[in-house]
C-alpha cells in the first residue's frame, strides 16, 4: 500500500483549445468569469487565464498554448448547487444552454427534467463555447463520503451559501416536526452541523 502524499497537489488550471482568443475571452467574460491574466510573448505566444465564479480551478487558452484541435475539449464539469438557477443565469447571459436532464444512476440513460428526488450528482445541463468546447453543469448539494476532506468545508459564493441555508432550513423544519419543544437558540448549531455534513459527505442530522 502506498503512503499518504506528503504534499498537496491542487489542480490549478485546465487548458482548452480555441481558434480565436479574443472571441473566447469575450465569451467567458460574458459568463461572469474572472479575468486573471493575459500574457503575450515572442513567437505568437499568448495565454489567457479565466476562472468560473467560486471555482478554485481556472481555464487557460490562447495561442501556442496547446496543439489540440479547437473545440476538442469535451465533458468539462461545472458543479452548481442549484441547476435551475445556474441554467437560467446562463440563458440570461445569452448562452444556448440545453434543457435540464437527469440520470437515475451511473451509466443510465438520460431522461428529461430534474431527478425525481433532486439527488446530488444526478441532474445536468450542457452548453458549449463558440469553438464547441463542451461544458456540463452538474448539480451537487450533498457530497458522497470520501470525495472531500471530511474536516473542511467552504462556501464560495453568496448563492451557494443561500442554497445551503435553504436546504438546512427545510430539513430543520422536518426535524422540528419530529422533535417539538426544541429551544430556539439550538437551531443555529443544527444548521451548522447539517451544512457541514452536507459538504463533507457525513451522515446528515435528522
Amino acid at each position: 500500500m502506498s503512503a499518504q502524499p506528503s504534499q498537496d497537489f491542487k489542480l490549478e488550471a485546465v487548458v482548452i483549445p480555441v481558434s480565436d482568443v479574443e472571441r473566447a475571452k469575450r465569451f467567458y467574460k460574458s459568463l461572469g468569469w474572472r479575468s486573471d491574466a493575459d500574457f503575450s510573448a515572442e513567437g505568437n505566444f499568448r495565454v489567457v487565464q479565466m476562472t468560473p465564479p467560486g471555482s478554485p480551478c481556472s481555464v487557460h487558452f490562447g495561442s501556442g498554448v496547446t496543439s489540440a484541435q479547437p473545440g476538442s475539449a469535451q465533458g468539462l464539469y461545472l458543479i452548481v448547487s442549484d441547476i435551475e438557477a445556474a441554467r437560467a443565469e446562463l440563458i440570461a447571459r445569452g448562452v444556448a444552454a440545453s434543457e435540464i436532464f437527469h440520470r437515475l444512476g451511473p451509466g443510465q440513460p438520460a431522461k428529461p427534467g430534474l431527478h425525481p428526488q433532486r439527488a446530488s450528482y444526478s441532474s445536468f445541463a450542457t452548453f458549449s463555447d463558440p469553438d464547441g468546447n463542451a461544458w456540463l453543469l452538474q448539480e451537487i448539494t450533498s457530497r458522497l463520503p470520501g470525495r472531500v476532506d471530511p474536516d473542511v468545508a467552504r462556501f464560495t459564493s453568496t448563492s451557494e451559501l443561500t442554497s445551503a441555508l435553504q436546504r438546512a432550513a427545510a430539513a430543520h423544519g422536518e426535524h422540528e416536526k419530529r422533535t417539538p419543544g426544541e429551544k430556539p437558540d439550538e437551531w443555529p448549531k443544527w444548521y451548522a452541523a447539517y451544512m457541514l455534513a452536507e459538504q463533507t459527505g457525513k451522515p446528515l442530522p435528522t
